[in-house]
């Protein structure tokens, strides 16, 4: 596990599937342009600690106010917007790895995450726990029991 990691709110995603979808879209956004499929999430500051992230560090997707999901940074690249202004894109692994759901408060930005404070991985059977309605599966995390 890495020792750090960042913790970005999802605005406008409802569900770990829909952010997937989202993705894929956007990929193919980028290949119909003719530009590299990375997938990227561009953000105004590079992390100072970006040599620390990249040694296995990941993005931590908070969703509907609860870490749901992570995805693998695979590198930082500087980039100049048409504006001259240099922001960072964080260049992620198209995989996204399901969480237990751990509650989070809304922030700006993005934020560091110390390994230590990381949510577990779900494994396989959390595809079991998808077909539990979501209000169901909201009072469950709440009680601890998800």
């Amino acid at each position: 596990m890495a020792n750090l990691n960042l913790i970005k709110l999802c605005v406008g995603i409802d569900t770990p599937a829909e952010l997937s979808e989202w993705q894929k879209y956007r990929l193919k956004q980028l290949i119909t342009a003719g530009k590299a499929p990375d997938l990227f999430h561009r953000t105004r500051q590079m992390p100072r600690r970006g040599d620390e992230l990249l040694q296995g560090g990941s993005i931590y997707w908070v969703i509907k106010g609860l870490i749901q999901v992570r995805q693998k940074i695979l590198a930082l690249r500087e980039v100049r917007g048409e504006d001259g202004i240099r922001r960072c894109d964080i260049i992620l692994d198209q995989a996204l790895v399901l969480t237990r759901p751990h509650p989070r408060r809304a922030f700006q930005g993005w934020r560091y995450l110390p390994g230590e404070d990381v949510p577990d991985d779900l494994g396989a059977s959390s595809q079991a726990m998808d077909e539990i309605p979501e209000e169901m599966r909201a009072e469950l995390i709440e009680l601890g029991l998800y």
